[in-house]
C-alpha cells in the first residue's frame, strides 16, 4: 500500500498526515503537488490535509477544486481508489463534488480550536473493524455540515454518515455539536465503494499518546486492515 499527501497553497496539516501514514502506521507516503496533473504510480490511498488552500478566498476549497491536481484525484476516486479528507481537505472534497453536502462558517461564526468527541457511525475503509467514541482535537472556523433533506435521506439509506459529535459516553447533546453541523455530522462517506471519507476533526492530530490521544491512530491503522483484508496487492 502507497500513500500520496496532497498539499496546496496553504496546508498546513501536511507535516502531521505524513507523519501518521508512514511513521505510525507504516505506508510509503509521497507528497504531491497542486499543480501535479497525476498521482505518484501505484497510489492506494490519497490524502488531503487541512489548513488553508490558497487562503480559504471565496470559501473554503474554492479555488483548490480548479487545482490540476484534482482531476487525478477524481479518477483515483472513480476508480474505487481510497480518499481522505481531512478538516480543510473535507471542505476540498465537498467543493469538487467528491463528497455530498457542504461546510459553512459555524454556527457561532466563531474557530474553534479543542478536542473533542466523535462516534463511529458506519462502517468502511477508514472504520474498518473498530466502532464506539474517538477523542480528536478540531481546529476550523467553517466546519458545519449542511445538506438539503435529500442528501441526509440518502447518507441514512447507504449508511454513509461516518462520525457525529458526541459526548465521552458517545451520547449526542446541543452541546457537544459544537459548531451547529446538521445532525451532528462529523464526516461522511462517498464515492462508489465508501472510499472517499471526508471529517473535520484531525485525527493525525491524535495518533500517538505523545499528543494527548492516540485515538485517532485507529483511522489509519483501520484503512491499512481493510487494504489488506480486501484489496491484496496482486
Amino acid at each position: 500500500m502507497r500513500a500520496s499527501v496532497v498539499l496546496f497553497p496553504g496546508s498546513n496539516a501536511d507535516a502531521e498526515m505524513v507523519h501518521a501514514l508512514r511513521d505510525i502506521v507504516g505506508i510509503p507516503t509521497e507528497i504531491s503537488w497542486h499543480k501535479d496533473h497525476e498521482l505518484p504510480a501505484d497510489t492506494d490511498l490519497v490524502a488531503i490535509p487541512g489548513g488553508f488552500a490558497y487562503g480559504d478566498y471565496l470559501r473554503a476549497g474554492a479555488i483548490a477544486k480548479a487545482s490540476a491536481i484534482v482531476g487525478a484525484i477524481r479518477r483515483h476516486a472513480e476508480r474505487g481508489g481510497l480518499v481522505l479528507g481531512v478538516c480543510n481537505g473535507f471542505q476540498v472534497l465537498t467543493e469538487v463534488g467528491l463528497l455530498p453536502g457542504a461546510l459553512t462558517r459555524n454556527q457561532h461564526l466563531r474557530f474553534e480550536c479543542r478536542e473533542l468527541y466523535i462516534q463511529v457511525e458506519a462502517e468502511g475503509p477508514f472504520t474498518f473493524g473498530y466502532s464506539g467514541v474517538l477523542r480528536v482535537p478540531i481546529a476550523h472556523g467553517e466546519g458545519r455540515y449542511q445538506a438539503d433533506a435529500g442528501t441526509l435521506s440518502e447518507l441514512a439509506q447507504k449508511k454513509r454518515v461516518a462520525f457525529r459529535y458526541c459526548d465521552r459516553d458517545g451520547k449526542l447533546t446541543p452541546e457537544t455539536n459544537v459548531n451547529g453541523s446538521v445532525e451532528a455530522i462529523a464526516g461522511v462517506y462517498g464515492g462508489p465503494e465508501s472510499n472517499v471519507l471526508g471529517l473535520m476533526p484531525h485525527p493525525e492530530r491524535a495518533s500517538e499518546p505523545l499528543v494527548g490521544s492516540a485515538d485517532g491512530r485507529k483511522l489509519f491503522e483501520s484503512v491499512v486492515s481493510f487494504y489488506a483484508a480486501r484489496r491484496p496487492r496482486t
